[in-house]
């Protein structure tokens, strides 16, 4: 049976649209009409990869908490799985076999935020004392946990079997159950502003889109150019934190006519090639708000997960060059049940 968990929703939010328990949030718009339009946009049948390999961006530039991943071989029978000759003294065998495991922050590289991972201060009781909750009124300590001990936090050694933190509700999970396939349409903030640090705003995507002819409905999932993850690539797993930070454009997460207008466009995923979709730091604000808005405006109120460090550009100029920018969208996050992020290999058909 369903349970109201708020008194209060927050202004402007999707909380209980579709359904008090719900735990996919816009995704639930990803209707078979919508898989049937990104169909639709399929027509001569090319692919591309829209993940980064998931050891870029290199090194801890970007995020001190967040580091490549490692791969070691699993054990077998005290020595390292790899290369290992398979033997019966009954019989000779020819197997050779490797076997391997990784040590991965699930946010590092090409990824989406679940819902699980930006929440608010909100007096989502109307008692007057605000508390932590997440989209549709799921609570922190609740519905999601954490351990309290430093050491039960971070890198733990492979094959640790601690499992402390996890989100009862919202995990990326919920996400993958839709299987993340319908219509994408890019807008090439790349093309249109250049490689120059922009704050994004509403007046700037409406000449954009109208510049571009770009339509976006009910239920599509948007990606925005700005050739963020191609300075990555060519980075080569060095990236210089200074120029990544000086440069490429991003979405203004204090304009509340763009909050608005995400909301009323109908989207339901909103995926940047850049770190945060959002401008981070955000621009300076009197009192007190979110430092990251457009994560409270999406995750928190709306149910709208973003995607972040997608690999656009090869998509995008292929896209311009033909006069094209719509296309079939294939996005599932790992299925890791409690997980709040999760890379994707994403890939697009046009």
């Amino acid at each position: 049976m369903a349970t109201k968990r708020w008194a209060n929703r927050p202004e402007g939010s999707s909380w209980g649209d579709f359904g008090d328990d719900d735990q996919r949030g816009k995704m639930n718009l990803l209707t078979p009409e919508k898989v049937m339009q990104g169909v639709a946009e399929v027509k001569v049948g090319k692919a591309f990869m829209l993940s980064l390999p998931l050891d870029l961006p290199g090194g801890n530039v970007l995020n001190p908490r967040r580091y490549p991943p490692v791969l070691r071989p699993t054990l077998r029978e005290g020595r390292p799985n790899m290369n290992v000759k398979l033997f019966d003294f009954n019989k000779d065998q020819t197997d050779v076999v490797s076997d391997d495991l990784v040590v991965m922050h699930l946010q590092y590289s090409t990824q989406w935020d679940s819902l699980a991972h930006v929440g608010s201060m909100f007096d989502a009781n109307g008692d007057g004392i605000p508390e932590a909750v997440y989209y549709n009124g799921y609570r922190a300590g609740t519905d999601v946990v954490g351990p309290e001990k430093a050491e039960d936090a971070g890198y733990a050694g492979a094959g640790s079997q601690v499992s402390t933190s996890y989100a009862k509700a919202l995990g990326i999970q919920n996400m993958a159950e839709t299987c993340v396939q319908g219509r994408g349409v890019m807008i090439d903030l790349r093309a249109n502003l250049g490689d120059a640090r922009t704050n994004v705003g509403y007046d700037d995507m409406m000449r954009i889109l109208e510049k571009d002819k770009v339509v976006i409905e009910k239920g599509d999932m948007v990606c925005l150019h700005t050739g963020f993850a191609q300075a990555l690539i060519d980075m080569k797993g060095n990236p210089d934190g200074h120029k990544l930070e000086n440069s490429y454009a991003a979405l203004d997460g204090r304009d509340q006519k763009l909050l608005k207008w995400i909301t009323d466009s109908g989207l339901v995923a909103l995926i940047a090639d850049n770190y945060a979709v959002e401008a981070h730091p955000a621009t300076s604000h009197i009192g007190c708000c979110a430092i990251l808005p457009l994560h409270e405006h999406c995750l928190f109120k709306q149910g709208i997960h973003l995607g972040e460090m997608f690999y656009l550009t090869e998509l995008a100029n292929w896209l311009r060059a033909h006069g094209r920018n719509r296309f079939l969208l294939t996005a599932p996050p790992l299925r890791l049940p409690g997980a709040v992020g999760s890379p994707s290999s994403a890939v697009a058909t046009v």
